[in-house]
């Protein structure tokens, strides 16, 4: 993790400084462990706090415009969705004002739900104790009776990828929006179908067939006759010949060789070398592997 930081400082000319837990301090307790570093130069006295696992478009500065204009301690970003009783629910009135939340209710309250993205004053820092806490369940709801935080809706498409499946829905919905808003970011040709995104470096033979909603990483490659859909190739795998990938997730330095069959959220972490004529089909591979021969029971880990 600091390999890439250091990359992405360099890329961006930007200082990343991590705040390291000793002990898990949950969801709040970090921002109290790192009140230094964030108090130090924060000459606007505003914070954001992100969940790590979900995609969207992430609108800051309209999130800071709708924060300043309504001048409490705090926003959450909310989402819509379609079935709420599968969530924890944000119920606020007609300013955005939150009165409360509610843990999948069962009768009908809100269609909002935590998007994971958050904007305090830094002033939040005093109401987190310096011991393990969730800021969810103890620091939003006091902030709720005390009229100090507000909603906004968030706009577009949104999908938390903590799971194999959701990372790959987050994609196809991250890959549609490409196409509304930036479709030159998108690759074309005859062998490309649908939405595809190809990383520089990445390179698909003539012959094969790329999409829909695949994304290539750097420095990826698909061979002569192969076909790859609705999967994620990380930055360096590679599919060979004659070979199908079919929603799924080929990790980094991976190789899937020639006439395999990879399908039904197969996923192959790091450095894993798929043999020619090998079957996966829902299988999970862990890294350092070479694995050959059929796996048709969906679900098998191989470690």
């Amino acid at each position: 993790m600091e390999k890439e930081i250091e990359a992405w400082e360099k890329k961006y000319n930007l200082k990343i400084t991590c705040s390291l837990e000793d002990v898990p301090l949950g969801t709040a307790g970090p921002i109290r462990l790192a009140k230094d570093i964030i108090l130090k130069d924060n000459t606007d006295n505003l914070l954001f706090v992100f969940n790590s696992d979900v995609i969207c478009k992430f609108p800051l500065a309209d999130m800071v415009k709708h924060h300043q204009a309504h001048g409490k301690e705090g926003t959450i970003m909310v989402t819509q969705v379609q079935d709420p009783s599968k969530y924890g629910v944000v119920v606020a009135d007609a300013q955005d004002k939150i009165e409360r939340f509610v843990e999948k209710p069962k009768e009908f309250i809100s269609n909002k739900i935590n998007a994971g993205l958050y904007l305090f004053n830094t002033s939040i820092i005093d109401r987190i104790e310096n011991r393990p806490t969730s800021i969810e369940r103890e620091i939003f709801p006091k902030m709720a009776s005390e009229d100090q935080i507000y909603q906004m809706v968030l706009p577009g498409y949104w999908m938390d990828i903590g799971q194999p499946h959701d990372y790959l829905s987050g994609q196809t919905l991250h890959l549609s929006a490409l196409r509304e808003a930036s479709p030159g970011e998108l690759a074309s040709g005859d062998n490309i179908k649908g939405n595809v995104l190809i990383a520089e470096g990445a390179t698909v033979d003539p012959t094969a067939v790329v999409g829909p909603n695949v994304v290539l990483g750097p420095g990826c490659s698909v061979g002569a006759g192969s076909k790859v859909q609705n999967s994620t190739l990380l930055a360096g795998a590679a599919v060979k010949n004659s070979s199908f990938v079919d929603g799924s997730i080929v990790g980094w330095k991976s190789t899937v060789g020639s006439w395999c069959r990879v399908t039904s959220l197969t996923v192959i972490a790091e450095d894993v070398n798929v043999k020619d004529e090998t079957y996966l089909n829902g299988t999970k591979i862990l890294p350092h592997k070479g694995i050959n021969g059929s796996h048709p029971e969906e679900g098998k880990i191989i470690m």
